[in-house]
C-alpha cells in the first residue's frame, strides 16, 4: 500500500503520541537511559572484608601475695586443684600466666596455667601448675603477635637514655610517658642503635643461664607484656623480682615496673621504632 503524503504524516504524529504516552507512563525509563548515557561506566562494587580478628586469650595476673622481696605471705601453686597437692612455686605480685583451664573443687576456683612456648630449659618445669583463683584476677589479652610486611606505619617511638636510664614514649612529638627503667649491666649492656617491635606477647617464661651472657640460673615464669625489639633476645617488659629503676639490674632486656609495662605494651604497636642511645 501507497501512502499519501497526507497519510505519512498522520502516521508519524499518531507514533509521537504513543511514544509521549509511554514516556509518561513510565519516566524511569528515560531518566535511567538519560544517566546512562552522560556518565562513566559504573565499576564493580569493592568489598571490603573484615580482618580477622585475632584470638583472645585469658590471663591470670597475680596480685596477691609476695611482694618484690618475698617480705609477704606468698600464694603457692600446687601439683593439682586443691591444697592437698603438692606446693611446687612461690608466686609474686605482677607474673601473668596464661589459662589453660578453670576447675572448681570443694567450692574453690583453680586454674590450671600452662606454658606454651619454647624453654631453654624444660626440665625445670615438672608436672601441671594449679593456682586459687584468689591470687589474682583474670585478663584478656592476644597472643604473640608478630610483624609483617602488611602491619600499618605508626608515628610512635621510644626512645631509652641508657645514661640516666630513663625511657621517653613519643607519638609524633608528643610526649606519652617518662619513666624510670633498669638496663643491662656491664657485663650485658643493653645494645644502642635504633630498632623496631618486631614481635609482642602478653607473658613469657625467662631463663638462664644464658650463653655468652651470664653462668648464672635463673627461672621467671610469667614475665609480663613483653615488646621484642633486638633477635639477639633484647625485650622490653615487667619486672616483678626487684624495684631497683634507674639502675642497671638486667642482662641487656629493659625493666620496667609491671603496671607501667602494661601501659607501655597497650600503646605500642608492631613496628614501633625503638632508639636506644647515650
Amino acid at each position: 500500500m501507497i501512502l499519501t503524503r497526507k497519510q505519512y504524516i498522520l502516521l508519524l504524529i499518531t507514533l509521537f503520541i504513543m511514544v509521549c504516552f509511554l514516556v509518561l507512563k513510565n519516566p524511569s525509563t528515560v531518566t535511567a537511559q538519560s544517566t546512562t548515557s552522560t556518565t562513566q561506566p559504573s565499576l564493580a562494587p569493592v568489598v571490603i572484608t573484615p580482618s580477622t580478628p585475632q584470638k583472645q586469650y585469658e590471663y591470670l595476673e597475680i596480685t596477691e601475695g609476695c611482694d618484690t622481696y618475698a617480705e609477704m605471705v606468698c600464694v603457692s601453686v600446687h601439683a593439682g586443684p586443691g591444697v592437698e597437692y603438692e606446693k611446687i612455686y612461690e608466686l609474686r605480685k605482677g607474673m601473668l600466666l596464661k589459662i589453660k583451664s578453670t576447675e572448681v573443687r570443694n567450692g574453690q576456683v583453680w586454674y590450671h596455667v600452662y606454658f606454651d612456648e619454647w624453654l631453654r630449659f624444660p626440665g625445670r618445669v615438672e608436672g601441671d601448675w594449679y593456682i586459687p583463683a584468689i591470687a589474682g584476677r583474670v585478663i584478656t589479652a592476644e597472643g604473640a603477635q608478630v610483624l609483617t610486611l602488611s602491619t600499618p606505619s605508626t608515628s610512635k617511638r621510644i626512645v631509652i637514655d641508657l645514661s640516666d636510664h630513663m625511657l621517653y614514649a613519643y607519638e609524633g612529638n608528643i610526649e606519652f610517658m617518662r619513666t624510670k627503667i633498669s638496663t643491662g649491666v656491664e657485663a650485658t649492656p643493653t645494645p644502642a642503635g635504633t630498632f623496631t617491635v618486631y614481635k609482642k606477647t602478653p607473658s613469657r617464661y625467662m631463663q638462664g643461664p644464658l650463653v655468652g651472657a651470664t653462668e648464672i640460673p635463673f627461672d621467671l615464669p610469667g614475665v609480663p607484656w613483653n615488646l621484642y625489639f633486638t633477635q639477639d633476645g633484647a625485650v622490653m617488659h615487667g619486672a616483678y623480682w626487684h624495684d631497683r629503676y634507674g639502675t642497671e639490674q638486667s642482662s641487656g632486656c629493659i625493666n620496667l615496673p609491671p603496671e607501667l609495662s602494661k601501659i607501655i605494651y597497650d600503646w605500642a604497636p608492631l613496628g614501633t621504632t625503638v632508639t636506644i642511645q647515650r
